[in-house]
């Protein structure tokens, strides 16, 4: 099924679609699959293929992108703990860039990141603390964009300014820095839906579908335009129950 080792035309072809999408640390080459990582963002990639028409074959070690891919996996030996088959290296070229976009939101690369800008910081005074809880909030939302693709879920809105990095938990009440920069800790909203989310004027049920407080006219509820339901897992829902329960403003108070 996999041509082993590689010609040299399908040699050329994954170096090419790893290099173009972020992945410019060629490894090695093992039974018919070429590895390559990043010096960016976590994990390695391994690309093989059939023929130079195809198919072509990727294997991820990434467990957290694994699960967020929603793409079948193959029942195929190989590298990684997951493998994907494609009938083109064009299929392969539009998968990889959400791939590195994964790679670089998830909660271990934005907090090494952090780690590494705040390591020499003075953390005493109330200043000092708010300097690095802004250095965090930038991380936190370079993730969210990236995650999110630089769209409003709810929206669609892609303008960058009208965009918000939304805590679910609020950076005051997570339990440690790696909850404060995790990505499933946020979304990113526009900035009507942000101030409403972070007022719990409107919070989202385990199905994505907004949840309108009473406290909200009805005038303004109008504004609140969408377009369809968020995509959620199941860590997004976690914190959600969190923020429904002490953010969320209902009949009566909170």
């Amino acid at each position: 099924m996999i041509l082993a080792p590689q010609p040299f035309v399908i040699r050329q072809e994954c170096d090419k679609v790893a290099f173009q999408n972020g992945f410019r640390r060629k490894l090695d080459e093992n039974e018919g699959w070429a590895s390559f990582s990043s010096t960016t963002v976590p994990g390695t990639i391994h690309l093989a293929a059939g023929g130079a028409r195809g198919p072509w074959f990727l294997a991820l070690d990434h467990t957290g992108v694994i699960e967020e891919l929603d793409m079948p996996a193959v029942d195929m030996p190989g590298p990684g703990h997951a493998r994907y088959a494609f009938e083109t290296l064009g299929q392969v070229y539009i998968v990889l860039p959400r791939i590195y976009q994964l790679a670089a939101s998830l909660p271990d690369a934005p907090l090494r990141e952090f780690e590494t800008k705040i390591k020499d910081l003075p953390k005493t005074t109330e200043a000092e603390r708010l300097v690095v809880q802004r250095i965090g909030q930038d991380i936190f939302r370079v993730g969210l964009i990236e995650y999110w693709q630089g769209r409003c879920p709810m929206t669609g809105i892609t303008d960058t300014a009208l965009l918000r990095a939304s805590h679910i938990i609020p950076w005051k009440d997570c339990a440690s820095d790696a909850e404060r920069l995790d990505v499933h800790n946020g979304l990113l909203l526009s900035a009507l839906w942000d101030a409403a989310f972070d007022r719990g004027l409107v919070t989202f049920d385990d199905e994505g579908q907004p949840q309108f407080s009473p406290f909200l006219s009805d005038s303004a509820r109008a504004e609140f335009r969408w377009q369809e339901p968020i995509l959620l897992t199941d860590k997004h829902r976690r914190q959600l129950t969190w923020h429904r329960t002490n953010v969320f403003v209902r009949q009566g108070g909170a």
